[in-house]
């Protein structure tokens, strides 16, 4: 039987009585709540907070009652305090002292059924801290809870009098980590589990398949990764960058062993965190495919894993052999993760390949499918049988809709809220995980140096995101297993920006996803000390770039304005291959700039840096929407014009010097005529061909006073 809210407060509030009474205390004169008092990110549910302080010395122990798995436990938290504040904490044992002085104590108690699964309570006095709570998993979140409420004092590190209880709004509580457009070496996913941990985050969705690799060791299909998780990067950098063992361009990737996934499995369960791996079927096929060419539509696949990024027309054919495939695939799968959801894709699968063979056309006629969607519907019901057979679910992105939804599948809407609806409305289960707003592929500030998708989704956008469509009832609500953002990484290469660009949004989204609590100013508030957590566990975080007036005389690309927003992207260079490289801010459907209000009275002259990178783009028939602009020589030029991109030619500056290199190049000076007043400038290149792209690194314009000096 469900508890009422009330008779929910009223359980917890008897079994705190309990606690301190256990304790040998009376409990202490309570302020109002007071969670925004509080540094806790996520808030937690109900704050009380007291006048008095616990002091955490080199003596304070650390107490675990039956069932508590103290040694692990005991051993996270130890580590925590001690690289966060410097003070070792005293951990093991499970009865308490004579004096009860000083001791930090969690158990697992029976009356804590009103918190559910992953809550918790903890009380604080001025001489005892102890968290209770149902399982395992409160007792962490609880342990994590009473880390984030020390701080320093006069009197040393303290945490406040109190007594909170908490549980959370949502049981999927999600990041997704693409590691098939990146590789990142499993040390990371174990740190980036830890971080996760610390924002009470409880599903890791690892994106392990995709077009440009297949990260994951299948013993029965070794040229899966042998072949599928190696790449030569897009450009002409990579593409001169030659492996002297082979003679040939030098491959970029790398995979995760099953030893591998065991450990970071075994690692993540450590941290309450489940792992729910996603096996791309139909669609995002191109790297199994280069290993395993019978598995595709078309009768001479490419045998290269691909390096652009987009929607690959290529699909897997719907073979009996291609089903028994992926069942021997998922075989492999399932023992390695012990997850309750497995995540098959099912999204961007293009048809056309499907329509254009007469194989296929055919096995639908067998199947009794009337068109594609309905044959992939049979390909994901095929899946989804298979999977339930072996005590799993299927949950896919919300194209699984398309054609009729299998019985027990659940949808991850990314294409706005609507999938979920969908999905709800008939009684299926959903995660909202939708465009932009929860894709941290977007930049999370407007930083030249942030490679990504150009849009600017904030911290503050995050945190507004309501995960309780409106065009759902409280019963089809329930439906809503929770929220995710992801972390797809086309444009995050490296280590150090994949963590950029998770934090702090993931904060956000951990306080979204745990807490009722909606408060943007007292979430602000709390976020600076979840900052200097960052800072103290070497966890790097997006931050805005300190505030500068804009020169008027030189603009970077980020600086200038672009003509267009159809594919904007801050756009990385290829080269150099190994070391910093240029970030260009570009619409890749048209590449064209604007330098707004340029005084050009005293100007004289104008510098471009420009740079080439490679249209590695698969926008199927949009690419022939992309202006080409006759060049006047072989190489191509950059042409300026006045006003708007229209007017008059003012200048033209030829690419040849720039042609023979990778990296940025600063074209020779163009002469210009001074002209009164303010002016518009637009910038837009000549070329042949698509690829490479030109794109501006920036504009200088020189003045008479500059050539004075």
């Amino acid at each position: 039987m469900k508890q009422t809210a009330a008779a929910k407060r009223t359980v917890l509030g008897v079994l705190a009585a309990l606690v301190l009474a256990g304790c040998g205390e009376a409990p202490k004169p309570a302020t109002e709540p007071a969670a925004a008092a509080l540094s806790v990110i996520p808030a937690p549910r109900d704050v009380e907070i007291g006048a008095g302080e616990f002091v955490i010395t080199g003596r304070t122990r650390l107490e675990f009652g039956a069932g508590v798995e103290g040694e692990q436990l005991g051993g996270y938290l130890v580590d925590l305090v001690r690289r966060t504040h410097g003070v070792a904490l005293k951990s093991g044992g499970g009865a308490g002292n004579a004096s009860n002085v000083n001791v930090i104590r969690f158990e697992l108690r029976d009356g804590a059924d009103a918190l559910g699964t992953e809550g918790y309570v903890l009380a604080s006095s001025p001489t005892r801290i102890l968290v209770s709570a149902r399982d395992s998993r409160g007792v962490f979140y609880g342990a994590v809870t009473l880390w984030q409420l020390m701080r320093k004092s006069d009197s040393g590190i303290v945490v406040p009098e109190g007594l909170i209880e908490d549980w959370p709004r949502f049981g999927w509580r999600g990041l997704l980590l693409d590691s098939a457009r990146h590789y990142q070496p499993p040390e990371f996913i174990r740190k980036f589990i830890d971080v996760m941990a610390l924002h009470k985050l409880n599903v890791l969705h690892w994106h392990l398949t995709d077009d440009q690799a297949w990260r994951l060791e299948i013993k029965k299909y070794p040229r899966l990764t042998e072949v599928g998780a190696w790449r030569v990067p897009a450009g002409a950098a990579p593409a001169a960058d030659i492996d002297p063992a082979t003679g040939k361009p030098r491959l970029y990737g790398g995979f995760y062993s099953q030893q591998d996934v065991k450990d970071i499995v075994a690692y993540a369960k450590s941290r309450n965190i489940t792992i729910v791996p996603e096996i791309d079927m139909p669609g995002h096929a191109s790297a199994a495919i280069a290993a395993y060419p019978q598995l595709a539509v078309i009768d001479k696949p490419s045998s290269q894993v691909p390096a652009d990024w987009g929607i690959y027309p290529n699909l897997f054919n719907v073979e009996e052999s291609t089903f028994q495939f992926f069942q021997d695939v998922l075989d492999e799968v399932v023992a390695l993760f012990p997850s309750e959801y497995i995540h098959i894709g099912g999204d961007e699968a293009v048809k056309d390949q499907w329509k254009a063979s007469p194989r296929v056309q055919a096995r639908m006629r067998e199947l009794g499918a009337k068109d594609e969607h309905e044959l992939q519907s049979y390909f994901v019901r095929r899946m989804e049988k298979f999977l339930s057979g072996k005590g799993r679910r299927l949950i896919g992105w919300d194209e699984i809709l398309e054609g009729g939804l299998a019985p027990n599948a659940t949808v991850m809407s990314w294409r706005g809220v609507e999938g979920a609806v969908a999905a709800a409305s008939t009684g299926h289960d959903a995660v909202l995980s939708p465009q932009p707003t929860l894709y941290f592929d977007n930049r999370p500030v407007a930083a030249p140096s942030l490679p990504g998708r150009a849009r600017v989704v904030t911290v503050e956008d995050v945190y507004a995101f309501d995960p309780a469509p409106a065009a759902l009832n409280e019963e089809q609500r329930k439906h809503i297993l929770g929220v995710q953002a992801n972390i797809f990484t086309e444009h995050i290469r490296t280590l150090d920006r994949v963590e950029s660009m998770t934090f702090p949004r993931a904060a956000a989204l951990a306080e979204v996803a745990w807490s009722p609590v909606k408060d943007w100013a007292g979430f602000s508030a709390r976020l600076p000390a979840q900052l200097d957590r960052y800072k103290a566990l070497n966890v790097r975080y997006a931050e805005p770039p300190p505030p500068r007036p804009l020169d008027p005389f030189r603009r970077n690309s980020h600086e200038l304005s672009l003509c267009s927003d159809k594919i904007a992207l801050s756009l990385e260079d290829d080269a150099p291959v190994s070391g910093d490289r240029a970030v260009f801010l570009v619409d890749i459907m048209e590449p064209c700039w604007l330098f707004k209000d340029a005084d050009l009275s005293n100007v004289t002259s104008l510098v471009a840096a420009v740079g080439q990178v490679p249209f590695n783009f698969q926008i199927g028939d949009a690419v022939k929407a992309i202006p080409l602009r006759a060049p006047a020589t072989p190489a191509g030029e950059l042409e300026v014009r006045i006003d708007d991109c229209k007017g008059e030619r003012i200048a033209v500056l030829p690419l040849a010097p720039a042609v023979g290199n990778h990296a940025v190049t600063a074209l020779p000076p163009a002469q210009l005529e001074a002209r009164e007043g303010k002016h518009d400038l637009c910038f837009m290149f000549t070329q042949k061909s698509i690829d490479p792209t030109w794109v501006i690194d920036s504009i200088a314009l020189q003045t008479t006073t500059a050539a004075t000096e």
